[in-house]
């Protein structure tokens, strides 16, 4: 059975091109030419991957992503953004809504197959550690293949299936420096030129969903000018040190939350006004 894919973008030249590049390629192809359509086919075809243009009329491409990640028919499919903007906050509003991968226009069919190739090949198959029946782990940290799921310190963290693969890469090298070359390189299945931007926001999503507080990472560090290290502890304490620092974090982040709203109004007496005054 051909690998289906749905191509949402407004410009029909560029639909004619590339639904023509894919269907030579073998993939079965549905297009549409705005962000309507797009999710209307996307939750009544489920298909195997999502190219979507991030200028898109009616619902643009960025609102569309972050739909199909919150439905759960969607929430699992790849998805490549195809844009002409190239800035780097636009890569990270990109990823952070939602996107497995990013291809700036003008960009070459060959590198455009390379990549679908990629993400199918991180959708459809087993991950690295499903290819034996052991189930990856150490210390407080198990990978489950079969849901993309992590345990974390025994309660179940639902993955993206490129997060999954992200903390796979460095778990199998815990406790070592991993370069960002070999990150994009064993995670995304190709040679990015250097795009260390799409890294750094799948490392964020990441710390939100396992250290307890994300702007001080504890497990998940950042070696700078080398790449990112997962600390894993062995011990027995562990589990209390990562309880006391969640009850840390939350009690900090409640007090700071109640001091904002106790805090007066600038240009204005906190001290309640005298008859005279």
């Amino acid at each position: 059975m051909k690998p289906s894919i749905l191509f949402i973008e407004d410009d029909c030249d560029m639909r004619r091109l590339v639904a023509g590049s894919l269907k030579q390629a073998g993939f079965e192809v549905q297009l549409a030419e705005d962000g309507v359509k797009g999710q209307a086919l996307a939750i009544q075809s489920i298909p195997d991957l999502i190219i979507l243009d991030l200028m898109l009329p009616l619902v643009d491409g960025l609102t569309l992503c972050q739909r199909l990640r919150r439905d759960s028919r969607t929430a699992q499919a790849p998805i490549l953004m195809l844009t002409a903007l190239a800035g780097t906050k636009d890569k990270v509003s990109g990823f952070n809504s939602g996107a497995d991968d990013y291809l700036t226009k003008p960009f070459d069919l060959d590198e455009l197959l390379a990549r679908i190739k990629a993400l199918l090949r991180r959708s459809d198959h087993a991950p690295l550690s499903a290819r034996s029946t052991e189930i990856l782990s150490f210390g407080p940290l198990t990978l489950v293949p079969e849901r993309f799921e992590a345990l974390w310190f025994e309660k179940p963290v639902r993955l993206t299936h490129l997060e999954f693969e992200l903390l796979h890469c460095l778990l199998q090298r815990h406790g070592q420096t991993v370069a960002p070359s070999l990150i994009l390189k064993d995670v995304w299945g190709y040679d990015p030129d250097d795009d260390i931007e799409t890294i750094r926001v799948h490392i964020r999503h990441l710390r939100t969903k396992l250290e307890p507080n994300p702007r001080k990472p504890t497990y998940i560090k950042t070696v700078y000018g080398a790449g990112y290290c997962l600390e894993l502890p062995g011990d027995s304490g562990a589990m209390e040190r990562y309880r006391n620092e969640l009850a840390l974090t939350q009690t900090t982040d409640a007090e700071g939350a109640s001091n904002k709203e106790a805090a007066p109004i600038s240009g204005f007496s906190a001290s309640p006004v005298g008859p005279g005054g």
